[in-house]
């Protein structure tokens, strides 16, 4: 994939330093990675390097020799960046720059750089901003200077000159207003997702380019932004969608997660994740036609436990099975995860099935519990409507009945807190909320 436009893809190479004993083909997979994150950046890969260390040099991050056997190297191919798959220091990014005399970069800047290239929206452009000044902010002694003014190109899209010439006490005020921007937006997001209430809500989430934006497509029938690149899709989108039932759900499209995410990313996009952690169930879409897919299917669990939602129930979609040669893997798949679903969300593949098992997972996941609320205790009423779903209220001559449905992962909190109010089994309450 080529990007078209008059400027010249810059020509990248790629180093990797590991553990002794480290499977090469892990490496490979890394460093393929790599390619793929820096194409999507804007350059073109022309050679690779590893070298095996019980730890990185505190110094340069490889040995000696290795550092002269990369700059002959990028010496004679040319190149105009080296780029190391783990997070450089930056003393090492320092001294790097002086033995080669050409920029360096880790994956943490080029994702940091890819997000900046595709944040559109205010709050993705804030986002990314307050991500790269964390980012930065270690690093100022210099090398963002030296980078944005002698190097250019991919990994010096920054947040603007009046940042790269300010002191860090000015990164820190920028990033204290940056902050309460999103805490704004967090408090509009918050009114949005209140006005959703008693709706079913889901998440779709997984590793970049599992094909997360295609099956929203598929599912509801909008139109929505699809591109076969890397994070391709920053900012959350919900939209709409009708059950077999005919009851009407919310699904929402998050950023795809990636191995060694950048932590500065994952804090900076809490507000937009809120969507993953307040779902009543997970779609974890999987690209299984890669050869990586349990690696990346680690990650994303990784991240979820991470991001506190590692308690809402998930059901695993296994994507693009027209691409898939070997049906083996179906087969292994189906048998260590007996309720996941194999779509194609390209061609439409078992698109209703998929609808099928949303609506049973969340009808599974669900605890119906009839409340029998006082009169004299009116306020506790419109807590409960604040907390949960109502599913049927009725008002008797002693009391205020309330059916309402807790999701499994919050019911010991809302027991906790309204076991005085729980009636005993009887009848369903019938009457509307």
């Amino acid at each position: 994939m080529h990007d078209v436009g008059l400027r010249p893809r810059e020509q990248a190479f790629i180093v990797a330093v590991t553990k002794k004993g480290v499977n090469p083909d892990v490496v490979r997979e890394h460093l393929d990675e790599l390619t793929l994150l820096l194409d999507t950046a804007g350059a073109d890969v022309i050679g690779r390097l590893t070298q095996e260390r019980e730890r990185p040099d505190l110094s340069t991050a490889l040995g000696k020799g290795k550092v002269q056997e990369l700059k002959e190297l990028v010496v004679e191919l040319r190149a105009d960046m080296v780029v190391f798959d783990d997070e450089l220091s930056p003393a090492q990014v320092r001294n790097l720059e002086k033995e080669l005399n050409i920029k360096v970069l880790d994956r943490s800047g080029v994702i940091l750089d890819i997000f900046a290239a595709h944040a559109k929206s205010a709050e993705s452009r804030t986002q990314v901003e307050l991500a790269q000044l964390e980012y930065l902010l270690p690093r100022l002694t210099g090398m963002w200077t030296h980078l944005s003014k002698q190097f250019g190109g991919v990994g010096s899209k920054g947040p603007g000159e009046t940042q790269i010439e300010t002191d860090r006490r000015m990164y820190r005020t920028r990033m204290q207003r940056l902050r309460e921007k999103l805490k704004e937006i967090e408090a509009q997001r918050d009114i949005q997702r209140k006005g959703r209430e008693g709706i079913p809500r889901f998440a779709l989430v997984g590793y970049t380019n599992a094909g997360k934006s295609s099956l929203m497509r598929q599912l509801t029938l909008a139109d929505v932004f699809i591109e076969d690149r890397l994070f391709a899709t920053l900012d959350t989108t919900v939209r709409s969608l009708d059950l077999p039932s005919g009851q009407k759900a919310l699904v929402s499209d998050t950023v795809g997660f990636i191995r060694k995410l950048p932590p500065q990313l994952v804090a900076s996009f809490q507000s937009t994740l809120a969507e993953t952690l307040e779902a009543d169930v997970l779609l974890h879409v999987v690209d299984i036609a890669t050869p990586q897919h349990r690696d990346q299917m680690a990650v994303v669990d990784e991240t979820i436990k991470k991001l506190g939602a590692s308690e809402t129930p998930q059901i695993i979609v296994f994507n693009k099975i027209d691409l898939l040669e070997d049906t083996l893997v179906l087969n292994d798949a189906e048998i260590e995860f007996p309720n996941c679903v194999f779509v194609s969300a390209e061609r439409g593949l078992n698109i209703s099935r998929l609808l099928q098992r949303m609506q049973a997972t969340f009808e599974e996941s669900a605890i119906i519990r009839t409340l029998c609320i006082p009169y004299s205790e009116m306020k506790i009423v419109a807590r409960i409507y604040d907390d949960v779903e109502v599913l049927v209220r009725q008002d008797t001559d002693s009391d205020i009945r309330l059916s309402v449905r807790i999701p499994s992962d919050k019911l010991a909190l809302f027991m906790a807190r309204y076991d005085n109010y729980v009636a005993a089994d009887g009848p369903p309450l019938s009457t509307p909320a």
